[in-house]
């Protein structure tokens, strides 16, 4: 019995053959890859999250089990809400300047955060083109009520100085005299006695 535990198939059993370390090996190098993949996946992610803020969602993770026995992460993405806000274009115009800088947040944007942020881009600048037309509405607005404001004012003006002439009594000129010197010219009308009995 002695001889067979010194067999050379014995010993060999001990020792890895070279087919099962090279399959270590693979496996060794899936799991970095792996783990690398996870790193790269999960901050990638983040970044979009952390730039967005409240117009990103929480980050969602498709996992992978390695050789090891261990999840790790292959894919995400981040939920990005690129909806304008209704009648408002300078928030619209805000908001899809953090959406257009949360989709290319990560050192490498992928071509669906191309996407989201030529998107954005578009909105922005149907909003920039929004907000011109409602600053120059307001602006024709403000002038209009200017104008009507200044004819109001007019006028009450014309309407005051019109009660102010009428109001006005003729300036009160000194008694004419020439009446009395043309009465004084006038012959006397010799007195009359009248004797009726």
């Amino acid at each position: 019995m002695r001889e067979e535990a010194d067999s050379p198939g014995n010993g060999e059993d001990a020792k890895p053959s070279a087919r099962e370390t090279q399959q270590v090996r693979q496996e060794q190098l899936q799991v970095a890859e792996l783990a690398s993949r996870d790193r790269e996946v999960r901050a990638h992610e983040q970044a979009h999250a952390a730039v967005g803020g409240a117009y990103a969602g929480a980050p969602a993770y498709t996992y992978k089990r390695g050789p090891d026995g261990k999840s790790y992460v292959v894919s995400g993405e981040v939920s990005i809400d690129v909806s304008p806000i209704p009648n408002d274009p300078q928030a619209t115009l805000r908001k899809m300047e953090v959406v257009q800088r949360a989709a290319l947040a990560p050192a490498e944007p992928s071509s669906q955060d191309r996407r989201v942020a030529a998107q954005a881009q578009a909105l922005a600048a149907q909003a920039r083109t929004d907000l011109a037309q409602q600053r120059r509405e307001e602006a024709a607005a403000a002038s209009e009520e200017r104008r009507l404001l200044a004819e109001e004012r007019e006028q009450e003006q014309q309407e005051k100085e019109k009660e102010e002439k009428s109001v006005q009594q003729p300036p009160i000129s000194a008694p004419s005299l020439d009446l009395y010197r043309g009465l004084s010219q006038l012959q006397s009308p010799e007195p009359t006695v009248d004797l009726l009995a």
